[in-house]
């Protein structure tokens, strides 16, 4: 399992990158956030197993949550036993949103 911070996954996506970014923040964090980081797609941690395969197996995979500790390293570890090329963010969500990057509402 790889990590990434948040000046890499800016890069990554000013430069187009291709890669699956997925919110794996606890619902109710989520929720009172209100907002995501633009392009991610959100996966309830606590049903890692039941979604599990159906993250895209051709391109990195990055997840976050709220603050980049257990949660996504543990959701990433899994994919990464898997054979996915998983990595976690650095700080999470609370570092991307302090780090003034841009989010959006949650879809």
């Amino acid at each position: 399992m790889q990590r990434i911070s948040i000046r890499e996954l800016a890069e990554w996506q000013a430069e187009g990158r291709c890669f699956e970014l997925l919110d794996v923040r606890r619902a109710i964090a989520r929720n009172a956030d209100g907002v995501q980081i633009v392009d991610a797609t959100w996966h309830d941690p606590e049903q890692l197993f039941s979604w599990k395969d159906q993250v895209p197996r051709d391109r990195p995979v990055i997840l976050y949550c709220a603050r980049g500790h257990e949660i996504s390293q543990g959701c990433a570890a899994t994919l990464w036993a898997m054979g996915l090329d998983a990595r976690y963010l650095v700080d999470g969500f609370a570092g991307w949103r302090e780090a003034k990057q841009p989010v959006c509402d949650l879809v």
